[in-house]
């Protein structure tokens, strides 16, 4: 069980520096483009990349049951609101494919530590 948590933490912390270190990269995966202000690239490496990062990382140096499940809760609120959008923004194989590895990881982290 050990080795699945660190391997949660260390996902989130992974696919948390392309949204940090790699906004515009990040962007174009997510089909995404920045505007004028430049507020979608902050959003981004804020919400996508080191919050991502910060969540790993607490739930590693914590490394209590209580720490991955919050990452799992985090990961679950992440699928809640990909699902959101399917629903309401219309689908795609894109969103279908990040819900389904969003609520993998989510819900595989609380069932492991509740």
């Amino acid at each position: 069980m050990e080795f699945i948590n660190i391997l949660f933490a260390l996902a989130s912390i992974g696919l948390g520096c392309f949204g940090w270190l790699a906004p515009k990269y990040t962007m174009e995966v997510l089909d995404l483009t920045a505007g004028p202000s430049q507020m979608g690239p902050s959003e981004i490496r804020a919400s996508v990349g080191a919050l991502f990062v910060g969540m790993g990382i607490g739930a590693l140096i914590l490394g209590t049951s209580a720490a991955y499940v919050m990452l799992g809760f985090c990961w679950t609120g992440a699928a809640v609101g990909r699902l959101t959008s399917v629903v309401l923004d219309g689908a795609s194989r894109k969103k279908w494919t990040y819900f389904w590895v969003e609520a993998a990881v989510g819900l595989s982290a609380i069932a492991l530590n509740l």
